[in-house]
């Protein structure tokens, strides 16, 4: 009897395990398009006066509020859980949209992420308080910008500019944003579906250079 229960979980149980997890990756093998073609950045600049857009990149996109100095942790949390992993990823940039006038806060973040981390895919770029809610509106996401304009929320933005979710299991909504302040949720769900973004990348880039070889 002891003999079939260590065989059972020598043979049995990791095929068991590989199927459930196998199952779960085909469930999420593509993140739903939650809002396509969310409009650019425009004219707005970084601190160093750089035009960024979102065309052509993966970005994970954040809202920062006038209170960005006293939630910078959230961005500390991003950067270990996220950013550390895949900013060497040329495609990939994490934008974050902030009101005119924290320009200073913002420096100082930047300079404190930099002690850590190379910060080159970090942007944050800065516009007026209207500018900043009319272009989080034509999101339609859920939930709504704060007081202070902003949200503890990251939203991943593909290279065509759709902005993908996830559908959430046994429920009929989509995973909208990823909270920055609860890490379990950057390391789980966040993870996850960052995941699958990049494999959808570089399936396609492989199947494309196949194509490419057979011309």
């Amino acid at each position: 009897m002891k003999k079939n229960i260590v065989l059972f979980s020598l043979f049995v149980l990791p095929i068991v395990a590989y199927l459930f997890f196998a199952s779960g990756v085909n469930t999420f093998s593509k993140l739903p398009t939650l809002t396509p073609k969310i409009q650019d950045l425009g004219n707005w600049k970084s601190l160093s006066g750089e035009k960024v857009t979102l065309d052509k990149k993966i970005t994970v996109l954040g809202f920062s509020g006038t209170e960005i100095f006293k939630n910078r942790g959230n961005y500390f949390n991003l950067n270990q859980k996220i950013y550390q992993r895949y900013h060497k990823f040329n495609d990939l940039q994490f934008v974050v949209v902030c009101p005119l006038g924290t320009e200073k806060d913002v420096k100082y973040i930047i300079e404190k992420l930099g002690e850590i981390t190379d910060t080159a895919q970090w942007k944050f770029v800065f516009a007026e308080p209207q500018e900043i809610q009319a272009f989080y509106n034509q999101l339609k996401l859920r939930e709504k910008l704060d007081e202070h304009q902003g949200t503890a929320n990251v939203y991943i933005v593909d290279k065509d500019r759709n902005l993908r979710g996830r559908k959430v299991q046994d429920e009929k909504e989509y995973k909208e944003g990823y909270s920055t302040f609860h890490i379990s949720e950057l390391s789980n769900e966040m993870l996850d579906d960052f995941k699958i973004i990049l494999y959808e990348y570089r399936a396609a880039l492989k199947k494309n250079n196949n194509a490419s070889r057979k011309i």
